[in-house]
């Protein structure tokens, strides 16, 4: 029996030291509120639940539109699983270009404008674009990209939080 309870204190101590360990480097996401282009809100609390990608972009960013098929393909293949995508676009992107870019382009997701950069001001001050977070179910920033991410990497880390309680 005490076998048993002894395997049981180090498992349990493993577990603890695992949960401390694999979230030591997730902080809560900054409280915002997201403009969508149907002029609908989304908060922060609004991401809870669900893993998502907020990706700060601009129409001028040309790593930005790059990168977007690839933003929309990832978003095709987990939402399902309960992955969303959130694309802000930065204050300086006049709306029409935006509207006009999500439109022509046919993005699947939700689309944001940060009129004021209050948004892009609360999640680190983001000047540089493609600057993009990936949010857990529990609404904890687990990674920042500044740049295009490499989707292999991003593609094993969202299978990884989908896969979380």
């Amino acid at each position: 029996m005490k076998k048993y309870i002894a395997a049981a204190s180090v498992v349990l101590a493993l577990a603890v030291g695992a949960g401390v360990y694999f979230n030591s480097g997730a902080t809560a996401a900054p409280a915002s509120t997201f403009v969508l282009l149907d002029g609908t809100q989304k908060s922060t609390a609004d991401l809870k639940g669900k893993v998502t990608l907020v990706n700060f972009w601009a129409t001028s960013c040309v790593t930005c539109v790059g990168e977007m098929p690839k933003v929309i393909a990832t978003y095709d293949k987990y939402k399902a699983q309960g992955y969303d995508t959130l694309a802000v676009a930065m204050s300086y992107d006049p709306p029409s270009y935006v509207v006009n870019f999500a439109e022509t382009r046919k993005l699947p997701f939700k689309v944001a404008i940060d009129n004021t950069g209050s948004v892009a001001q609360a999640w680190g001050d983001v000047k540089l674009t493609p600057t993009t977070y990936l949010v857990n179910k529990r609404g904890e920033i687990v990674k920042r990209y500044v740049g295009e991410p490499d989707f292999a990497e991003l593609h094993k880390l969202i299978e990884k939080l989908l896969a979380e309680a």
